[in-house]
């Protein structure tokens, strides 16, 4: 059974930063996908980007150029880097990983940006 638990979540003013951390049991990190996703209130999930099994990344558009993607595979852990936050970057952050048989989250991570 794959169990995927973020964390790294907070509060955080305008212009700072966040590492964000899925944490993987059940699967191993360097041979899969890992996708990310957040949902802000009042709106659907929205997919941020993901990271292949080589290390290779993908970015939706309106995060790119803030948010680096990274495997830690001695931890088993997926990080997002999330830097210069805004505050329409509040949400809860989410990891992802879908095989054939299921599609696996995490209970998600809250991240605020205010000042």
């Amino acid at each position: 059974q794959v169990h995927l638990v973020e964390s790294g979540g907070g509060l955080v003013q305008p212009g700072g930063s966040l590492k964000l951390s899925c944490s993987a049991s059940g699967t191993t990190v360097a041979f899969i996908t890992m996708n990310w996703y957040r949902q802000a209130p009042g709106k659907q999930r929205e997919l941020l980007g993901l990271i292949l099994s080589g290390g290779s990344t993908r970015y939706e558009d309106s995060v790119r150029s803030r948010t680096n993607n990274s495997k830690d595979n001695s931890k088993n852990t997926v990080n997002l880097q999330k830097n210069s936050l805004k505050p329409v970057d509040t949400a809860v952050y989410y990891c992802n990983y879908r095989n054939h048989r299921k599609d696996y989250w995490g209970q998600g991570t809250q991240v605020t940006v205010s000042s």
